[in-house]
């Protein structure tokens, strides 16, 4: 852990698997009613998913190839969410919100671009996975039980109009194609 996230950690003391658990039934509940938050909160379970089948993976070749898909999802949805929620949080949530943010998903790319790197075999690439992994569901959880919350809260018909048309388009840009092949229920959103 660098310096930085031991810093990070003391004023922001990580989620317990109780507040995240209790967050995600919240956000499950909103979610029935707004088809961008139903996407998103998806992926989230999509990306725990492709976390866990990284870390279960047998073998470099099997590791790298898990890894090129997490990397390709978490972009994916990094991008959709920096381009059109993002935005509105900063609007109707807060600015420095949005800055936090915008700040997470760059150091989650450098991360994984680190990862990328590293013997897949070596207990550096599982503690580099782990620290993602455990930076990545801190960042789901603050989406998740408050930011995304207070956008179904304080933002307009027309905005979220706006998101569901939108996030579904910068979501299908980048991951379009290849999610199609490897992962058919990402497909609805195309």
């Amino acid at each position: 852990m660098s310096f930085l996230d031991r810093v990070a950690a003391a004023v922001t003391p990580a989620a317990s698997d109780e507040e995240r658990a209790e967050a995600r039934r919240k956000i499950e509940k909103l979610a029935s009613g707004e088809d961008w938050l139903r996407m998103i909160v998806d992926q989230h379970k999509g990306i725990e998913g492709l976390f866990e089948e990284a870390k279960q993976a047998q073998g470099a070749s099997a590791r790298a190839q898990a890894i090129k898909q997490l990397a390709t999802e978490l972009t994916g949805h990094a991008t959709a969410e920096e381009a059109v929620v993002y935005p509105l949080v900063a609007e109707d949530s807060g600015k420095t919100h949005a800055g936090m943010a915008y700040e997470e998903h760059a150091m989650t790319k450098i991360q994984l671009a680190k990862l990328e790197k590293l013997d897949p075999l070596t207990p550096e690439w599982d503690e580099k996975l782990e620290h993602i992994r455990s930076a990545v569901a801190q960042h789901v959880y603050q989406e998740e039980d408050s930011w995304l919350p207070d956008l179904v809260e304080n933002t307009s018909p027309q905005n979220k109009t706006l998101l569901n048309h939108r996030y579904a388009e910068e979501y299908g840009r980048y991951c379009g194609a290849m999610m199609q092949q490897t992962n058919p229920a990402s497909a609805v959103w195309m």
